[in-house]
C-alpha cells in the first residue's frame, strides 16, 4: 500500500546430512511453475520494479516525473521488467535459491507529477492505477511483460503481482483539477472520474480516520480515489482485469489493503481467481507489534486467500533487531499463530518490505540480520524476501525504504544465507510442510525442529552477539549419527553428533551463531503437506502435495464423499489433483486413502462454495439494539451459514454507508440462487431472531446488488 501525505484541499540442512546410511537422499519433487497453488516450497522475492535494474533506459519517463540518480525516492529512478529479466538471465536471483518474485503492480497508472509539501511526488510505486487492462508503460509494454513471464518460467521461478483493487489514485472532492481526478479506464476508454461520479464508482464518504473496520473500508485512504466495489461496473471491471492478468501467466497475485475493502466482495473475487484459473493469493492487512488481531485471522481462514504474516514480521524484529522481547517471545508467536491460522504454512512471512523501515541500520551488527533471514527461512510458511535485504540495504519509512538496490554481489554472506537455505524447501519436506516443536529455550537460544513424517531439521539460534551458549540435554527427533551444519560454519554453527532416542551430545552454540541440521528419508505413509486452493465450486480442481501416496490412484475424501477414477485427473507420489464432487456447500476436511488401503493425516477447513459466487450488499433497517448487542445476517446457503447463529454473517456495520439503526454488510453468496435469510441479534451466547417469514431474494448471475428490508418484530 501506498501511505500518502494529506492535502489541504483533499480528504482531510549440507545443511545436509553427512551418514548416508541414516538414509538415502531423494529427489525433490516436481514444484515447478505449474503448480500455481503451493508456494510452500517456494522462497518469494519481492521486487520493487523501479528501483530494481534499469534494462530498457527509452521506457524511462521524461522531465520532472524522472531522476536518473534517484536522489528524489518519489520519482520514477528507471527500473523496468527488462531489468528484472536479465536478472533472471544472469543467475543473480537463481543462484540466490529464489524461486517466485512479486513485483509492483503492473496496471498503468496516472502520469501526473503531484506536489505534497513542496516535494514532487510519482507513480513509481505502481499503487495509483488509473487502468487495471494496460501496463506501465515506464514498466514496458504487454510483450515485455510476456517476456518477463516466459524468461521467469524458463528458469523455474514463479511471477507474483501486486494487485490494488481497493483505489485509484489521488484526487481531491473540492478541487477536480487535481492530479488526474482519480479517474478510472477500461483498457482506455474512461468509466468515469472521482468528482462528477454519476455513475457511483467511488466512495464519497471523507477519509478514514482508521478507528474501526469499517471505517477503513468505506471511506478512502488517505486522499487516495476509494472504489466503490458494491457497483456492479467495478466489480466486473475488476474480476475481467484479474482474469486478463491470469491469461497472460501470472503465477500468484498479492492483494494490497485488503482489511479496506469488502470481505464479502474479495471472497467473492477469489471465488472468481479460484473458479478460472487458481493461484496463490495473499492479502496485506498490516499489524502493529504485538497486535493479534481475530478479524486478521478469521479474514485468512475464510476469505480464500492467505495474508502477509505481520504478526511473525513484527516479533521477529522485537527479537532479533530491536531487543524489546526475547526467544520465549518468539516461541509464544510460533505456538499462537499456529493455533490461529488455519493454514499457517501458506502465511507468508518476512522481516521487512515496503511499507515498513528496512530491518538492517547501517550501524548495526549485521549478524541481527542474517539470523533474522535463517530463521524466516527455516520457519512454517511461505518467505519473501525484500529486495536489497541480501546486500544489507538500510532505510527508514517511505520513500527511504525503497532506495535503488545498490550492488548485485554474490559474495555478501546474506546472500549466501540465503543461497544455502532457500533450497531445503524443495529438499526437505520437514521446512515446506513440518510441524514446529521448540528443543531448548532461553532468553537468548532458541533451538526449534521442524518434522514432516521421518524427515526432520533442527534449527539452533544464538541472538547475543557477544556470549556463546553451552547447550546440554538436547533432545532432537534426528536418528544416531553425525550432522554438519547445512550453512557451512557461515553463521559460527557446528556439527552435531546425535546418540539413541535422539539425544544431543553436549555442544556450545558460538556466540551469534546459527546452524541447521537436517535428515531426510522417504515418507512411506501418504501424508498430506498442502492443499490449494482452499476454497473453489464443486467441479474445479484443487492440488494436494506431500509425499507417500504412491503411483497408483486411490481415494480422495471430501468428509465422507469419496473421490474415485476419472475425477481424480492425476495421482503421483508427491503430488495429487482431484475434482471436487458435487457436495453441499460447506466447509470439509479433506484425505486420503492410497491404493493400498493406508489412510492420510486429515487436512481441514476446506470450504466448497455452493456455485459461482456474487457480491451481494444486506441491509436491515430499524433494528434497535442493546448495549452490547449486535445484529447478525444468517440464510439458507453455507455461504450464510445454513441458520447457525454460530456461523452467521457479522457483526454488521452501522456507521459509514448507512446509520444506526440500519444495518449492513457485503456477503459472497452463489450467483444466480434463490435464498432465504433472516437477521438476528446476539449478545454473547442469547440470540434473538427477528420475527415473521424468511425474505427471500435471487441473486444477480453476475455484477452486484443490494436487498433492503426492515427488521421484523
Amino acid at each position: 500500500m501506498k501511505k500518502m501525505y494529506k492535502l489541504s484541499a483533499a480528504l482531510a540442512l549440507s545443511l545436509s546430512l553427512v551418514l548416508g546410511s541414516l538414509g538415502p537422499a531423494h529427489a525433490a519433487p516436481d514444484t515447478s511453475v505449474s503448480n500455481k497453488q503451493n508456494f510452500s516450497t517456494d522462497v518469494i522475492y519481492q521486487i520493487f520494479t523501479d528501483r530494481f535494474s534499469d534494462g530498457n533506459p527509452s521506457n524511462n519517463p521524461t522531465g520532472s516525473a524522472f531522476d536518473g540518480t534517484c536522489t528524489n525516492l518519489r520519482l520514477y529512478c528507471g527500473g523496468d521488467w527488462q531489468g528484472i529479466i536479465n536478472k533472471i538471465n544472469d543467475g543473480y536471483l537463481t543462484g540466490m535459491g529464489i524461486t517466485a518474485i512479486w513485483i509492483s503492480q503492473p496496471v498503468e497508472n496516472i502520469y501526473s507529477v503531484i506536489n505534497y509539501s513542496g516535494v514532487n511526488n510519482t507513480a513509481y510505486h505502481g499503487y495509483w492505477a488509473r487502468d487495471f487492462k494496460k501496463t506501465n508503460p515506464a514498466y514496458g509494454t504487454i510483450a515485455d511483460f510476456q517476456n518477463l513471464i516466459a524468461a521467469a518460467h524458463a528458469k523455474n521461478i514463479k511471477v507474483i503481482i501486486d494487485f490494488a483493487p481497493n483505489h485509484t489514485s489521488p484526487a481531491s472532492s473540492d478541487q477536480p483539477s487535481f492530479a488526474e481526478n482519480g479517474k478510472l479506464y477500461n483498457n482506455g476508454t474512461l468509466l468515469g472520474g472521482y468528482t462528477n461520479d454519476t455513475q457511483n464508482l467511488f466512495h464519497h464518504n471523507g477519509g478514514t480516520d482508521f478507528s474501526t473496520t469499517e471505517n477503513g473500508i468505506y471511506k478512502n485512504l488517505y486522499d487516495l480515489a476509494d472504489l466503490n466495489h458494491n457497483n456492479s461496473t467495478v466489480d466486473t471491471y475488476l474480476k475481467d482485469a484479474i482474469k486478463m492478468w491470469l491469461d497472460l501467466g501470472i503465477d500468484g497475485i498479492r492483494m494490497d489493503a485488503v482489511k479496506h475493502m469488502p470481505f464479502g466482495w474479495q471472497k467473492s473475487f477469489m471465488a472468481t481467481v479460484n473458479n478460472y484459473k487458481p493461484v496463490f493469493t495473499f492479502g496485506e492487512w498490516f499489524l502493529g507489534v504485538n497486535e493479534v488481531s481475530a478479524e486478521n485471522h478469521k479474514f485468512a481462514n475464510e476469505s480464500g486467500m492467505s495474508l502477509l504474516d505481520f504478526r511473525f514480521a513484527q516479533k521477529v524484529r522485537q527479537v532479533f533487531r530491536d531487543n524489546t522481547d526475547n526467544m520465549y517471545g518468539l516461541k509464544s508467536m510460533l505456538e499462537g499463530s499456529a493455533a490461529d491460522y488455519a493454514q499457517v504454512e501458506d502465511q507468508v512471512t518476512f522481516i521487512d518490505n515496503h511499507d515498513m523501515e528496512r530491518f538492517h541500520n547501517s550501524s548495526a551488527n549485521q549478524r541481527k540480520l542474517e539470523q533474522a533471514l535463517a530463521f524466516t527461512l527455516t520457519s512454517r510458511g511461505v518467505p519473501a524476501i525484500y529486495y536489497g535485504t541480501e546486500q544489507y540495504m538500510s532505510g527508514g519509512n517511505d520513500p527511504d525504504n525503497r532506495a535503488r538496490i545498490p550492488s548485485f554481489s554474490t559474495t555478501t554472506t546474506a546472500y549466501q544465507v540465503i543461497q544455502k537455505l532457500a533450497p531445503l524447501r524443495k529438499s526437505n519436506p520437514a521446512i515446506a510442510y513440518g510441524t514446529t516443536q521448540e528443543r531448548w529455550i532461553n532468553n537468548d537460544v532458541l533451538i526449534y525442529e521442524r518434522k514432516f513424517g521421518s524427515n526432520v531439521a533442527v534449527i539452533a539460534v544464538n541472538r547475543n552477539v557477544n556470549t556463546p551458549a553451552n547447550i546440554t540435554g538436547l533432545v532432537t527427533s534426528l536418528p544416531t549419527g553425525s550432522y554438519t551444519d547445512v550453512l557451512g560454519g557461515l553463521l559460527n554453527g557446528n556439527s552435531l553428533t546425535v546418540g539413541s532416542g535422539g539425544a544431543a551430545s553436549n555442544f556450545t552454540l558460538a556466540a551469534g551463531g546459527t546452524a541447521v541440521w537436517q535428515y531426510t528419508t522417504a515418507v512411506t505413509s501418504p501424508t498430506i503437506g498442502h492443499v490449494g486452493p482452499m476454497m473453489a465450486k464443486p467441479g474445479a480442481t484443487i492440488t494436494i502435495d506431500g509425499r507417500g501416496f504412491g503411483s497408483s490412484k486411490g481415494t480422495v475424501y471430501f468428509g465422507t464423499t469419496a473421490v474415485t477414477g476419472a475425477n481424480i485427473t492425476s495421482w503421483e507420489d508427491t503430488q495429487i489433483k482431484v475434482k471436487i464432487p458435487a457436495v453441499a456447500g460447506g466447509v470439509y476436511n479433506i484425505k486420503i486413502t492410497n491404493s493400498a488401503g493406508a489412510s492420510s493425516n486429515v487436512h481441514d477447513n476446506f470450504e466448497v462454495l455452493t456455485g459461482d459466487q456474487v457480491s451481494v450488499r444486506f441491509v436491515v433497517n430499524n433494528a434497535a439494539t442493546a448495549l452490547g448487542q449486535n445484529v447478525y445476517l444468517a440464510g439458507s446457503v453455507s455461504e450464510l451459514g445454513n441458520w447457525e447463529p454460530t456461523k452467521a454473517i457479522g457483526p454488521m456495520y452501522n456507521q459509514v454507508v448507512y446509520q444506526y439503526p440500519t444495518w449492513y454488510y457485503d456477503v459472497s453468496v452463489p450467483a444466480g440462487k434463490t435464498i432465504e435469510f433472516k437477521f438476528l441479534k446476539k449478545q454473547g451466547a442469547t440470540v434473538t431472531w427477528e420475527g415473521g417469514s424468511n425474505h427471500t431474494f435471487t441473486a444477480p448471475t453476475s455484477g452486484t446488488a443490494t436487498i433492503n428490508v426492515n427488521w421484523q418484530p
